[in-house]
């Protein structure tokens, strides 16, 4: 302030020195209003708008002490706080406020995944043995399910079908399918033709699963 007086009082213009200052005229003047009304000294700085208050605080810690075993997330307890309405809070302040505490989550217990079933004594591990199904969306047609089968030891691609319903029938179709392409139609018709004529329970037909199909089985079901 005191170079621009000089440069004022020895002719030039007060843009022309706060350019040369390269400082922003719009500061200068409002320095100048601050020294004017004697309070150009700078103020004991105040809290941030953002921080946290003693209340978010502790509401933090409350919801980590009633639903920290459960959560054992920083970003679910950040969730679980606005859900009950305690507290409002990102993730990374919830891992703050935690670490300043010396609290820590836990983690999850690592799920024991099961034995793996082993391969039915009955199925034979040959092409057209055992066949497996699946649905799916695409993003740009979600309104549209598309059913595809697919031989489970040669990995063939045998057949697909697209529709906008998903249900049963559809199943059904796309397995019709499938059998007249690999020429076994005929050969299944004979077996249900066969199992007419025959009552036993113990004859051969189809058999259906929920994502399987096996040709050969040697059990009865439908």
């Amino acid at each position: 302030m005191e170079l621009i007086d000089e440069a004022i009082a020895g002719g030039w213009e007060h843009r022309r020195a706060c350019g040369y200052l390269e400082l922003s005229e719009s500061r200068a003047w409002r320095w100048r209003r601050r020294r004017d009304s004697n309070c150009l000294d700078d103020g004991r700085p105040g809290s941030a708008v953002h921080g946290l208050r003693p209340e978010e605080v502790t509401a933090i810690l409350e919801v980590f002490e009633a639903w920290g075993e459960i959560d054992r997330s920083h970003r679910k307890l950040a969730h679980r706080g606005s859900y009950l309405g305690l507290v409002w809070v990102s993730p990374a302040t919830v891992r703050r406020v935690l670490a300043a505490h010396g609290l820590v989550l836990r983690r999850p217990r690592r799920v024991i995944r099961p034995e793996r079933r082993p391969f039915p004594e009955w199925a034979d591990y040959r092409r057209n043995s055992i066949w497996i199904y699946d649905v799916t969306h695409f993003a740009g047609c979600p309104r549209h399910a598309v059913f595809a089968v697919m031989d489970l030891v040669t990995r063939k691609w045998i057949t697909e079908l697209v529709s906008i319903e998903e249900t049963s029938t559809q199943v059904q179709v796309v397995f019709m399918d499938a059998l007249e392409t690999e020429g076994l139609l005929e050969l299944i018709e004979a077996r249900q033709d066969q199992v007419t004529a025959d009552t036993s329970p113990s004859m051969p037909t189809l058999t259906f699963c929920s994502r399987c199909y096996w040709p050969s089985a040697t059990t009865a079901r439908r």
